[in-house]
């Protein structure tokens, strides 16, 4: 009689459980059936990536100076910098750089510590090929600058969530001057500025 009522009780709770979680998967599909859909129509949409985004490094070719801190600061030690000494003019010249994106972490360090600003991060994030071989760009590959998604007659441009006006939730339709929520980072210091110059004056 025992063994019966807790056999009764044990699938009580289990029922009970699995009711419980089934509730709370609908709880979530129906929040998100009150939401508005946000597609982007990839390849002819294209989302405008963040002011600070981390592409495609680009390097410039006529700017470096072979000091070697982009693989000093690498965690992996990825650069490749070919170098010869020029004993004339007394400095090194560069022959060849590379780095190989199919093992970049895109962490910035080479970008962060270049002393002569000749690494910089890019929009280009498509970096899908067919050989991973392909991805180890010489400094050829890496001195083409890719096509800002603003600019690209091909694609429509549509903001990310972040620089949606305040209250809107759809990309699509949206002027050009509609001003994102929240100040952006050259108004941020701007404002730092004033409120020193108001410390300073008091």
């Amino acid at each position: 009689m025992f063994n019966f009522l807790k056999q009764v009780s044990d699938y009580t709770k289990g029922t009970v459980q699995a009711a419980r979680y089934i509730g709370q998967g609908l709880s979530v599909t129906f929040d998100h059936m009150r939401r508005r859909p946000i597609t982007v129509q990839y390849p002819y949409e294209k989302l405008i990536p963040s002011e600070r985004f981390r592409g495609r490094i680009h390097f410039e070719f006529d700017k470096c100076i072979s000091c070697e801190v982009c693989v000093r600061v690498c965690p992996i030690n990825l650069p490749v910098v070919d170098w010869e000494f020029d004993k004339a003019a007394k400095k090194k010249t560069l022959k060849h750089y590379s780095i190989d994106f199919g093992v970049c972490i895109f962490c910035g360090n080479c970008v962060e510590f270049c002393p002569t600003n000749c690494l910089s991060f890019t929009e280009d994030y498509e970096l899908s090929v067919y050989d991973r071989h392909q991805l180890n760009f010489d400094n050829v590959a890496m001195g083409r600058l890719p096509y800002k998604v603003t600019l690209d007659p091909m694609v429509t441009p549509l903001r990310e969530l972040v620089y949606l006006p305040k209250g809107a939730i759809n990309p699509h339709g949206l002027p050009d001057d509609a001003r994102r929520a929240g100040l952006t980072p050259s108004e941020i210091l701007e404002q730092e500025e004033d409120g020193q110059d108001q410390g300073n004056r008091n």
